[in-house]
């Protein structure tokens, strides 16, 4: 296996992980935003405060996703099956 190779499966990798949790971490990042400027507004002190519903969203997002998510993966799975069964001797 060459550096090309690897540098190509490693690229790919990044992708897929960035690919696949960017909707529960954007979502999440938003909730989290959205609580905090409420927060401010209200002058509520309390940490905890933005835990559950940035739990829920997430989760909500999670099960939304999936099926998409499976797409993602079984493609990749494919592809990464393809490229050992051309790097055999």
């Amino acid at each position: 296996m060459d550096m090309a190779t690897v540098s190509v499966i490693s690229r790919d990798i990044l992708y897929t992980a960035i690919l696949l949790s960017a909707p529960t971490v954007l979502t999440s990042l938003l909730v989290g935003v959205m609580i905090s400027i409420l927060q401010t507004v209200t002058s509520i002190q309390e940490q905890t405060l933005s835990l559950a519903p940035r739990m829920m969203a997430a989760s909500l997002v999670l099960i939304i996703t999936l099926p998409w998510s499976l797409k993602v993966l079984a493609a990749f799975t494919e592809r990464m099956i393809t490229m050992a069964a051309g790097a055999g001797p």
